[in-house]
């Protein structure tokens, strides 16, 4: 049984997807404790419960400890992952104490590679948030996230059927994923040169000006950067209000995804820079890699038949504490070079002799 420390690192949500995935792919039963140590509501929430039972039933595991606020969970595969159709609510975990809403993206993360695993097409639908902090909003799913899946052989289709913001939730995601049986190498460490920058600036249950001042500061702010764009503003609809900046960048052999959302007292403009001033400081290291993507591909890459390597704006604490758990299932060399907080590039070996390992 592999055992995890859910405090280690940065000691969030993190640790439980990435265990819960490699568990599922793996077959390997699962003990995690101190989870969420280091955040102010330890242990799980609706959306990591969630995401437990979304990984347990795809590979039909056994579960001590899946109820909210624990610390301590038991994951036990009992088959390897099986394609179906499933839907995922975070509502039904929430409790009668209600909460916020989880964040559908993150639960589709869970999921999506075992998936990718298993033999046939399956189609997943989760209810939840579609775009809350701390979590990759739909957009970047969709166009940063499942793109760069696509060059390693991984094959999804997303659809947002409804806006969810948080705290309110009611959102709605739907996806499509084929089955994969060989995930390829990947090497992401040269750009090339930017295409062009584009985005939305989304307000729901809000006046549309929030949006248009969002769209416009941003305009400004990158023409000041001597940068082109075109970012739209739009009114959606979403069961509770929500507002937010989501820019795209096109490079020729990259793209990178930046988020800022706004809040009561906050003025949009200083939505738009906050986006802005993220964007730009990738833009400046010249890497390949926004610094979330960084870390999402270290579960990817440790499963690639191959070496794969890529660059970054930006080690992060996330990244080096996904690095420690998928050594904790796998035995494959991962090399981090860079100070955290500064821009670096990630090397991992990869399992070529894994896909049987892995089809356990």
């Amino acid at each position: 049984m592999i055992t995890i420390d859910g405090s280690f690192g940065e000691g969030g949500g993190q640790v439980l997807r990435t265990s819960l995935a490699l568990a599922a792919i793996t077959g390997r039963p699962l003990r995690l404790y101190n989870i969420r140590a280091a955040r102010p509501k330890p242990g799980l929430q609706a959306q990591h419960l969630t995401s437990v039972r979304a990984a347990a039933a795809i590979c039909g595991a056994e579960l001590q400890g899946d109820a909210l606020g624990s610390q301590s969970l038991v994951f036990r595969p009992t088959h390897p992952p099986q394609a179906g159709e499933h839907v995922f609510d975070v509502t039904e975990a929430r409790g009668p104490s209600g909460g916020s809403a989880g964040a559908t993206t993150l639960i589709l993360q869970t999921a999506l590679l075992p998936l990718a695993r298993a033999g046939g097409e399956s189609y997943v639908t989760i209810r939840g948030g579609t775009h809350a902090p701390f979590s990759p909003p739909f957009p970047y799913i969709q166009h940063v996230y499942l793109p760069t899946l696509w060059r390693m052989g991984i094959r999804a289709h997303v659809e947002l059927r409804r806006y969810g913001w948080y705290p309110a939730g009611g959102g709605e995601v739907t996806a499509k994923i084929q089955p994969t049986k060989q995930i390829a190498p990947i090497t992401l460490t040269e750009r090339g040169a930017l295409r062009r920058v584009w985005g939305v600036a989304a307000v729901s249950n809000l006046p549309s000006h929030i949006a248009q001042r969002m769209a416009s500061r941003a305009a400004n702010v990158l023409k000041d950067a001597s940068i082109k764009s075109h970012v739209e503003a739009a009114h959606v609809e979403a069961t509770g209000p929500g507002a937010g900046i989501f820019l795209l960048a096109e490079y020729e052999h990259s793209i990178a995804g930046f988020t800022a959302y706004g809040r009561k007292g906050l003025p949009s403009e200083q939505v738009a820079e906050s986006a802005c001033r993220d964007f730009l400081a990738h833009h400046k290291s010249n890497a390949a890699a926004d610094l979330h993507l960084a870390d999402q591909l270290v579960l990817l890459a440790v499963l690639a038949a191959g070496p794969s390597r890529w660059t970054t704006c930006r080690v992060t604490q996330h990244l080096l504490t996904n690095a420690w758990v998928v050594r904790q299932f796998l035995d494959t060399q991962i090399t981090i070079t860079g100070l955290e907080g500064e821009p670096g590039e990630i090397t991992v070996s990869g399992q070529p002799s894994a896909i049987s390992v892995l089809q356990h």
